[in-house]
Parts: structure tokens; sequence; C-alpha cells
């Protein structure tokens, strides 16, 4: 106990070991879902092309236990990591069926963008990018985020469904079944908890959750979740051996395939991926958890920007992806996890669930929803902050918003963060939305020394990332 006090530092992060194992523990069911659904997505189940799916398991769930450590270790940050959604998508549906490459040069692609984003990181760039985005918008990435997170959850969990068509995109969903009604418990009783200020409120509800989705699956014959899932069901086996057979299994054929400069601009596009999804949740949980100062930055970023980015080359080496910061880290944090022993524990649950596969496969995703949404609202608390308390404003004195709305220069690339995120599925969407308009505007004003360099940098580059479809296209790159 006292070389852990020694070492994480508990009080001094104003946090105790027995709330940073809760919170462990709740970060770890949250981000869960990973050890599933990216096996699913690298499995390509309609085509003869994905990876097996228990090496893919066994691979997410090292990836994600090894990086958490080293993570927590590092760093003492609550920040934990697995592989990512939409770069393994990019890998699976992209560079795989798209260009059709085999899944071995696609995470060698993968390698190469870790080794860049790393050296960039090595010689200071990654954090002077981060230094170089205005406060406010660093703030918008913190609440773009959690608006996605929000509406993960209502997708997950059933609440909101795809439109009709073109005119109506999205709709209110069927509100009928076990599953929905499990995330409508779930959210019922998270809420009655926080509202009671119990710490272990989203973890709990998970639990209680994943305990009436079971009962009601056995009810319903077992038929209430879909039957090759695994959702809801008692497994007849706990326990199953890991397959490491995926480790090392990737090659550089890329740039023979495609040629040298479409090889290269995949690097570029999977690399600005990774390098903004790990921004924004790095800024939206490390707002959320009090990291970050004044001026919205994170300090000693370096050694987490570190390890994220040897997280892409370790992601690609075991073919699960690139590897990157979590924003569902925020759920521990929102217990009140603050130390790194919060993704020790973390990444101690992803090791331990490679040979516990089938028991972690109870848990549904509605189940989880719930968690979700609240943890959304929780990092969207960001969007206002205290001004000088005075006596008569009561406990919370006053409050103000974080970003000037009045402001085109700010509020109108603020909104389209916040909006682009949860709407294109898509951090990195939203960030250089934000980029772009607010160095337009800056431009269009005659304010264009108010930006930093870097900005322009990172403006065209999103502005090739934009355009690189089209570029496909029309030049076959």
């Amino acid at each position: 106990m006292h070389a852990l006090e020694s070492f994480f530092k508990f009080k001094a992060n104003g946090t105790t070991l027995a709330r940073d194992t809760v919170a462990g523990l709740t970060t770890f069911v949250v981000m869960s879902y990973i050890i599933f659904v990216n096996p699913g997505i690298l499995g390509l189940p309609t085509t003869d092309k994905g990876l097996p799916f228990a090496a893919a398991l066994t691979s997410t769930c090292l990836v994600a236990g090894v990086l958490s450590i080293l993570m927590g270790l590092v760093t003492n940050r609550a920040f934990a990591m697995a592989p990512g959604m939409g770069l393994n998508a990019i890998v699976a549906y992209q560079l795989v069926l798209g260009e059709g490459l085999s899944m071995g040069s696609a995470m060698g692609i993968v390698v190469l963008e870790g080794v860049v984003i790393t050296v960039l990181v090595l010689v200071g760039l990654r954090e002077a990018v981060f230094d170089a985005v205005p406060t406010q918008l660093k703030r918008a990435v913190g609440v773009g985020i959690g608006f996605f997170i929000l509406f993960i959850g209502l997708v997950n969990g059933g609440l909101v469904r795809p439109g009709p068509g073109p005119e109506q995109p999205v709709d209110l969903g069927d509100l009928v079944g076990v599953p929905v009604a499990v995330t409508a418990f779930g959210l019922a009783v998270t809420i009655i908890m926080m509202a009671r200020r119990w710490k272990v409120a989203i973890l709990l509800g998970i639990v209680l959750s994943t305990a009436l989705a079971t009962i009601l699956n056995y009810a319903y014959d077992k038929k209430a979740f879909p039957a090759d899932t695994g959702w809801a069901v008692v497994p007849s086996d706990v326990w199953a051996k890991p397959d490491f057979g995926l480790v090392g299994h990737f090659d550089f054929g890329a740039f023979a395939e495609l040629g040298v400069i479409a090889a290269c601009l995949w690097v570029f596009s999977v690399m600005l991926s990774d390098f903004f999804d790990t921004m924004g949740s790095v800024i939206g949980v490390g707002e959320q958890a009090g990291y970050l100062d004044e001026e919205g930055n994170l300090p000693d970023i370096k050694p987490v920007l570190i390890v994220d980015s040897l997280g892409a080359v370790a992601g690609g080496v075991c073919s699960s992806a690139s590897a990157t910061t979590y924003v569902e880290s925020g759920a521990g944090v929102g217990v009140g996890g603050r130390s790194g022993w919060v993704t020790v524990v973390t990444g101690l649950c992803f090791l331990a669930a490679m040979p516990f596969s089938p028991l972690a496969a109870i848990v549904p995703p509605q189940a989880t929803a719930a968690a979700l949404i609240v943890v959304g609202y929780l990092m969207m608390m960001t969007l206002s902050r205290p001004e000088s308390p005075r006596e008569s404003d009561g406990p919370l004195g006053r409050l103000t918003s974080a970003i000037d709305f009045s402001d085109l220069s700010f509020g109108l690339p603020a909104v389209l963060i916040m909006t682009v995120m949860p709407l294109t599925w898509s951090i990195t969407n939203g960030i250089g939305a934000g980029f772009l308009s607010y160095v337009l505007i800056r431009l269009v004003r005659g304010e264009a020394r108010k930006v930093p360099w870097l900005l322009w940098v990172f403006a065209g580059a999103f502005l090739l990332y934009f355009v690189f479809p089209l570029m496909r296209q029309e030049f076959g790159w």
C-alpha cells in the first residue's frame, strides 16, 4: 500500500487506492466492447480477407493491456489505451476492401504511421501542435467528444437509429423490446445513483443492467439478444486459450501494390486520424480530470504522446490496428479516478480478459449505453466554468461560458467541432472542420498573424485529408 502511494501519489491527486481501483474497473467495463468489436471489424466476416476472430481478440487484449499499463506507469495519468475505433475501419474497409491490400500489408501502413508519429513526438512537433491550438478550440474539442460519446451511447442503446431516408438521417429508436428496456433501466438507475452522489454509479449501473439483461434474455428463451454474440448468456466455458498467431503478422507490401505515392498518402492519412484522435481524447479527458492548465494545455504531455505513439506501432505489429488513447477513459475519471493506477487496473483487466474472453462477452452494448451517455454529459460540463465565487452566488459561484460564441472566430469553429464529430462518427473530421474554419475566418478578417504557423500547416494538412478521396478518384492515387 505504501509503495503504491509513493509511486502513484493518490493523496496528491485527490484520490484513493480504492477509488482509482473502482475507476479502473469502470473504464475497462466501458471499453470492453472493443474486445469483440475490433475482431469483428478486422474479421470482415462476409469475405475471406479478414483476420481469425480468436487471434484478433487476443491481439486486441494484448495491445490494450500492455499499452494501458505502460501509460499508467510512465505518465501517472488516467488515460487508457486500446485499438482505435475508426482506425480499425480504415484498415478493414478502406485499405483491405477498398485498395485490395492484404491484412498484413495494411498493418504495415499502421506500423509506418506509428513510427512517423513517434518521431514527431521526439522532435517536439506533436507537443507544439497541442500548445498552438487556441484554448477555446481545445475546450470545444472536449465538448465535441462529449457529444460524440453521448451519441454513441444513444445509438448503442437503441434510443437513436438511422432515419427513413436522406431527408431525415436519424430518428427515434424503436422503443420496444428487451435491449432498449435494458438501456432505459441502466440510464434510470445510473441517474438516480448519481443524484445520490454514489461514486460507483456508472460501474454499478453497468453491472445491474447486465444482470437484468441476462435475466430477461433467459426469460425470453435466449432470443432477446442476437444468439451469435454471447451477450446476456452465461457461457458454458469461461476459459479459452489465447491465440498469439497474429503477433508480427505484417509487411510493407503496400508500396509494391499501390505505388510509393499512394502508399505514402495512406500513411499520412492514417497518421492524421491517429494524431488528432489522440489530441481530442487527451484534451477531453484531461479537462474532465483537471489535468489541464489555464491555457488548456496538459503539463508534461510528452510522455503521454510517446506512449500513445508507440501504441500505433504496437497495434500494427500485433495486427490489432493502431492503439490510441480512449475517450472512454472519461468513465473512470467520472467516478473519481485520477492517477495512473486507474489505467494499470484497466490494462490488467484486458490481459485477464484474454483467457476469460467468453465471460467478458456477457456484457451487451445496451448495458454500457447509459455509462456512455452519462460520461458524455460529464465531458460537456466543461462548456461552463466558474468565475470568482461570491457569497450571494451559492456554493458553485457564478458560471460563465468557456467559449465566446459571440466571436465568429471561435464560435463557429467550436460549433463545427462539436457537431461534425458525432454526426460523421469521427473526432478527426470534427477537429479538421474547426481548424479550417478558424484559419479561414482569421484570414478574411485580416488577422492571419494571429494564427500560429503550425495551425497553418495543419489546416493545409486537413485540406489534403478532406480532398484525398477526390484525388484518389481523379488521379488513381
